[in-house]
């Protein structure tokens, strides 16, 4: 069974999030949409909540939220417990935020960078593991 990937965002994030559901299908991904639906203007804690909900659970293991800044989303995710949302602009974090941090979700800032640097993003982040050794120690602090 391949993994379920959670996606979700705002009305900034829409575009991206659906050529991203397509792309991560296409790579054998199953891919879970917590919305929007529509370019429509919304309330992006309305579709991060239930996401994080979701990973926190253990339904699945890692996402994607995405929204203009790619801030108001990773806040949101950030104040459930067992969450740790990374905004990426590059690769680098990217792979670091896996690396170091063991983040699960990767927040994509769709108004700063390009589709093709958000899709490179995505598939490092789906493919870089965590390091552990002094970084578990570090990720474990973070709970408050």
């Amino acid at each position: 069974m391949s993994e379920i990937i959670a996606i979700g965002g705002d009305h900034a994030g829409f575009t991206y999030k659906q050529k991203l559901i397509e792309i991560l299908q296409n790579k054998g991904y199953e891919v879970k949409d917590f919305g929007p639906f529509s370019e429509g203007s919304v309330d992006y804690p309305d579709f991060i909540h239930p996401l994080c909900n979701a990973v926190t659970s253990g339904e699945m293991k890692r996402g994607i939220i995405i929204c203009g800044s790619g801030n108001g989303v990773a806040i949101t995710a950030n104040k459930h417990q067992g969450i740790r949302a990374a905004i990426c602009w590059n690769e680098e974090l990217a792979a670091l935020s896996r690396q170091h941090n063991d983040a699960n979700l990767i927040s994509i800032p769709a108004r700063f960078v390009s589709f093709e640097l958000t899709e490179k993003m995505v598939d490092t982040f789906l493919s870089t593991e965590f390091e552990g050794g002094r970084h578990a120690r570090r990720v474990g602090k973070i709970p408050c």
